[in-house]
């Protein structure tokens, strides 16, 4: 994506229409990322968290930063973001967060850093970032149920084979942990963690309305695929109110304005 003339860059939204869903049905993200984030930087004045969604990452930020500025392209998603104390949620895009320059201690990215274009955010980074700021972006890739195999291989013909067309193609950088995208920081090390959840059949497939492919096929097709999903997933998964446990990989990309 190019803007022309200095205007900010035109955001594909493909979640405004799900904001509710979004902020119902998708996984917190656990205490030790927060943790490594605050560890980047010895100064914990001021956090921006870019792309905030509905404010999962927002609000844990919130816990250990005086401060939290949470932007998003979609004043929909803003709108159903959860309030907590010490953050303030804006529409903005992701290249024109309107904060002044030098006051961030980190800038954060929770799951959306392959929507934005990247050299336009970038230089939205430098400019707001400290000398000595930082900035993390992680993903989380595709969802495995790990106690029952069965229900796993269910789960995996839907989301590659039912929704496989319909995914963006922007989102092979989530399955690739990032890794492929220009990061010019200085990047740190950082561990691979894991978000697990144990969810009953009716969270699961709340979380799969949230899914961006699900969006585009019922834009296309009128209906939600995940509904006769969810009747094919009941067959096997017994009893609705019985929780399995959800497993996501999280994979962080960390770095320094300055080495």
């Amino acid at each position: 994506m190019t803007a022309r003339d200095g205007a900010p860059s035109p955001f594909a939204d493909c979640f405004s229409g799900l904001a509710s869903t979004y902020a119902e049905a998708r996984p917190d993200y656990p205490a030790a990322l927060f943790d490594y984030v605050a560890g980047l930087v010895d100064r914990r004045d001021l956090a921006w968290d870019c792309g905030t969604g509905s404010g999962q990452a927002a609000v844990a930020l919130a816990t250990r930063f005086g401060r939290v500025i949470a932007t998003d392209a979609s004043a929909a998603q803003i709108a159903h973001a959860r309030p907590a104390p010490g953050v303030e949620y804006r529409v903005a895009p992701a290249d024109a967060s309107g904060i002044a320059p030098s006051t961030v201690d980190v800038v954060t990215v929770a799951q959306a850093l392959h929507w934005f274009d990247l050299d336009r955010f970038y230089a939205e980074v430098r400019r707001v970032l400290r000398p000595d700021g930082a900035l993390a972006a992680w993903s989380y890739g595709d969802p495995t149920i790990v106690d029952d195999p069965a229900l796993d291989a269910c789960l995996h013909r839907f989301n590659t084979g039912t929704l496989g067309p319909y995914w963006p193609t922007n989102r092979r950088a989530v399955g690739e942990g990032y890794r492929r995208l220009p990061f010019p920081f200085a990047e740190r090390p950082a561990p691979a963690m894991v978000i697990e959840r144990h969810w009953s059949l009716h969270e699961l497939a709340q979380y799969l309305r949230s899914w961006s492919a699900r969006a585009r096929y019922l834009s296309i097709h009128g209906t939600d695929p995940v509904t006769p999903f969810e009747l094919e997933l009941a067959r096997s998964w017994h009893d609705p109110a019985e929780r399995h446990l959800v497993r996501w990989p999280l994979t962080i990309r960390a770095g320094h304005l300055n080495g």
